[in-house]
């Protein structure tokens, strides 16, 4: 059975008996539809709708139990207690270091509801499992079903949650009522003026390192996220990309041509000029 260590990951712990309230008013999951052994992305937006902290959660007890980049723990934990004041809710950061990832069988650790979308099984985990592999399997696994993370494939504070298919995978709810940010990014929804969206880049050789500029013309439409060999994810205007699939026209990833593909499971679809107009 593959896995991987990620040892970039920490966890915090949310507890107490307000503490579905708590979140359920501060972050875009719907709590509500988090079914029990099942993790779903979430994230704490900032007033203007874009993604401040990005983060996996899971039901854990009485409480919840949060996987975030342990680069981002000590100010969301700092932020979280901000908004906490006098509620019954605790808020504490976790022993365990990194995370393990399985997939192709059935692991111990809680199921990533964004790969079971993509009809993949995978599990994670607190802490690093014995034989458990590099990252390198696990971000082919992501681009193979276009699943971005935030530092590989976005910047925090620099993209809205349909960036990055939250309103697809889970992550965003539009129904549960007012949470940091929800007015910009229902609005965003409702108006359907989402066009950056995540793609998987695809060629027939091997692809320019992250960070890579994908253009159209010498007109730039995104970069490169994670890269694995021949494939990568990025996040593109999917209506920039639209035109040029439509019109046969060159995209380009530095100096190497490439092939755009929105993930299946995302049900989304290059727009055409007639929906433009």
């Amino acid at each position: 059975m593959p896995s991987a260590f990620l040892p970039d990951r920490a966890f915090v712990r949310i507890a107490g008996p307000d503490a579905e309230h708590f979140l359920q008013n501060l972050i875009t999951t719907d709590l509500g539809a988090l079914a029990v052994n099942e993790l779903r992305p979430g994230a704490l937006l900032t007033p203007q709708g874009k993604i401040f902290f990005d983060f996996l959660i899971s039901r854990d007890g009485d409480g919840f139990l949060i996987d975030i980049r342990d680069d981002q723990l000590e100010a969301f934990v700092k932020r979280m207690t901000m908004y906490k004041l006098r509620a019954p809710v605790t808020i504490e950061p976790q022993a365990d270091a990194g995370a393990t990832v399985t997939w192709d069988g059935n692991g111990d650790g809680v199921v990533d509801h964004r790969f079971t979308l993509a009809g993949a099984q995978v599990r994670r985990q607190p802490g690093h499992v014995d034989d458990a592999a590099g990252r390198e399997g696990y971000d082919a696994l992501r681009i193979l079903h276009g699943v971005p993370e935030s530092g590989f494939d976005y910047a925090l504070q620099d993209a809205f949650p349909h960036d990055v298919l939250f309103d697809k995978s889970g992550g965003l709810s539009f129904r549960k009522g007012c949470y940091v940010g929800q007015e910009v990014v229902s609005r965003m929804h409702h108006r359907s003026t989402a066009r950056r969206r995540v793609v998987i880049v695809s060629a027939d050789t091997a692809l320019p390192e992250s960070g890579t500029e994908i253009t159209i013309g010498g007109k730039q439409i995104g970069a490169l996220g994670t890269v694995a060999g021949e494939r990568g994810l990025a996040i593109v205007r999917i209506d920039k990309a639209g035109e040029a699939i439509n019109a046969g026209e060159a995209i380009l990833a530095g100096e190497v041509s490439v092939a755009l593909a929105l993930p299946v499971w995302s049900g989304l679809s290059f727009p055409t000029a007639s929906e433009e107009a």
